[in-house]
């Protein structure tokens, strides 16, 4: 079927603003790239996983403006022994970030990449990309792996000491970042990452994982306050046998984020765990849109999404749990859930399920709604201020997301910076 010529047009217009990095050894993979997104098209509001979505902004030749934001707080992880990775404004600061190398790991930059005819992120870069374009097309992640000026490949050979910490610092009112980072765990080995920041006015990141039998990885991302920023993400993870993924994203501003996940169990006794707690006030939309491929016996997924809107924010969930046939005694869950302060906030969810096996456990829900009204007055009755019991409800009502955080500690500094958040729109 031809692209339609409006549509092709703005791809064009897109791809006209943009230079693709010299080829090296990826050089095959971004000329297929972007192929692929020629024949797509660039994403519009008539697209099925974009009509709740306006994808002008992300779309257009130009990025719209960003104020920096700057404030006096640690920043988030600050706290935790890690190694630092230091983006700014999509570009790798050497001085910023910390010494790369550490034992049981090895980090190599894209642009080095790029210089080297052999490499073992060859074989994987676009290739899960590639992949997570059936049977939903995802030409945002197309257009990345196609024209993705930097990022990293992190190999993980044995349990780490720390976590590995990606942060992305916005310092230009007009940058437009496309970063692209691969990620593979070796069988037995595993490893935290950690992500925070806005990075850029506009951001398109994507992040390919691939674990291997036995391995695991735990992912948490915060995505930084600048308000004004728009932000495109993807992660495409394959797990194999008994390995297990774990991600946890929280997002307090930004005027436009659309997250995508598109995870395939293609071992048996995977596990794969995706989360996001999400708090939004005024002129805020925010999108999680999530596809899980069961393609394995005994594999347990679980999809936990929580947002709180106010002052006419808007959340969307689009959630997708595929069982293939012969994917047997599958465990899949589902939830996404809104927290409405306010009458003029809105959420829309669209959660599926498709399953052609028959012994499987697969769930899903999604509930939009006001404080609890009896809850409050329990509260109230026993003395707790009126603003003070409805942040304790907000609280409780994040948690069951924010527990996805396997780490304690970790999850504690979220809870904190939500309750900041809280307290700062009082």
């Amino acid at each position: 079927m031809a692209l339609p010529q409006v549509k092709q047009d703005a791809t064009e217009a897109r791809l006209t603003a943009l230079t693709m990095p010299e080829g090296g050894c990826l050089g095959s993979a971004r000329d297929e790239a972007l192929r692929r997104l020629r024949a797509m098209g660039l994403p519009s509001r008539r697209d099925e996983y974009w009509k709740y979505t306006r994808p002008d902004t992300l779309v257009s030749p130009d990025a719209a403006r960003a104020a920096v934001f700057h404030n006096d707080e640690t920043p988030m992880f600050g706290a935790f022994d890690r190694l630092r990775i230091v983006f700014v404004d999509g570009v790798f600061d050497a001085e910023a970030s910390d010494d790369l190398t550490m034992e049981g790991v090895r980090i190599d930059r894209l642009e080095d990449i790029c210089c080297k005819d052999i490499h073992w992120a060859k074989d994987l870069y676009g290739v899960l990309e590639a992949r997570g374009q059936k049977p939903v097309e995802r030409p945002l992640a197309a257009l990345n792996t196609a024209y993705a000026t930097d990022g990293v490949a992190i190999h993980v050979t044995g349990k780490l000491s720390k976590p590995i910490s990606l942060s992305y610092v916005h310092k230009d009112e007009a940058s437009d970042a496309i970063l692209h980072h691969v990620i593979r765990v070796e069988s037995g080995a595993e490893a935290t990452i950690l992500e925070n920041g806005p990075a850029a006015s506009r951001f398109n990141k994507c992040i390919e994982i691939d674990i291997a039998d036995g391995g695991t990885l735990h992912h948490v991302r915060a995505q930084g306050r600048d308000h004004e920023r728009r932000a495109a993400t993807h992660m495409f993870t394959r797990l194999g046998r008994e390995s297990v993924y774990k991600s946890f994203t929280l997002t307090v501003n930004g005027v436009l984020t659309r997250n995508e996940q598109v995870i395939e169990l293609t071992g048996d006794d995977a596990v794969a765990h995706v989360a996001g707690a999400c708090v939004g006030d005024g002129d805020f939309h925010h999108d999680d849109t999530v596809f899980i491929t069961h393609d394995a016996v005994n594999c347990e997924s679980r999809q936990v999404f929580k947002k709180v809107l106010r002052n006419g924010a808007t959340g969307v969930f689009q959630g997708k749990i595929l069982v293939k046939e012969g994917a047997q005694k599958t465990d899949g869950y589902q939830i996404s859930q809104s927290l409405l302060l306010d009458g003029d906030s809105q959420f829309l969810a669209k959660p599926e399920l498709e399953i052609y096996a028959d012994d499987v456990a697969c769930s899903h829900g999604s509930t939009s709604g006001a404080i609890d009204d009896t809850a409050l007055f329990y509260l109230r009755s026993r003395g707790v201020p009126e603003k003070k019991a409805t942040d304790m409800l907000t609280l409780a009502f994040l948690a069951e997301a924010v527990q996805e955080v396997e780490d304690r500690a970790i999850a504690e500094d979220i809870v904190t910076r939500l309750q900041g958040w809280l307290d700062r729109r009082s």
